[in-house]
């Protein structure tokens, strides 16, 4: 089986506070998993990161054979892709984090770039993780 996920990370300020959301579905389109997180104060592009981790963990859960990350951000899709280079130590330590999670999958990956539209979906989620947390300190 074949995932295809959708992954977003949302921060309010650079950095502020963050979310991140992801969306898993199968080669039907059924939704296999709907998600979002509060992940504290992060820039944008740890966020970016933080979501795609959190995506790798919870599709080792499906048992698939092959995963299709979908995400808008065009910085993180080429680091992992490997056409940038990751000058931030702080991002160097979640794209080794990210890459000792592939190394240990049982799947089939790849990372794609998509227009914001594309991800409109995950991009709600990574904002609601916010919103919930803003919400409970009212």
């Amino acid at each position: 089986m074949t995932v295809y996920a959708y992954t977003d990370g949302a921060s309010r300020g650079n950095p502020g506070e963050s979310g991140i959301g992801i969306l898993l579905k199968d080669d039907a389109g059924n939704v296999l998993y709907s998600g979002s997180d509060y992940i504290g104060k992060a820039t944008n592009n740890k966020a970016e990161y933080r979501a795609l981790i959190a995506c790798l963990n919870k599709a080792k859960e499906t048992g698939c054979k092959k995963l299709v990350v979908h995400s808008d951000s065009e910085l993180m899709v080429r680091q992992i892709q490997g056409t940038y280079k990751v000058r931030n130590k702080d991002l160097r330590q979640l794209v080794d984090e990210v890459r000792r999670l592939l190394k240990d999958a049982s799947f089939e990956f790849s990372i794609v770039q998509v227009g914001r539209e594309e991800n409109r979906d995950a991009d709600l989620l990574a904002n609601a993780g916010i919103d919930s947390a803003l919400a409970k300190r009212r």
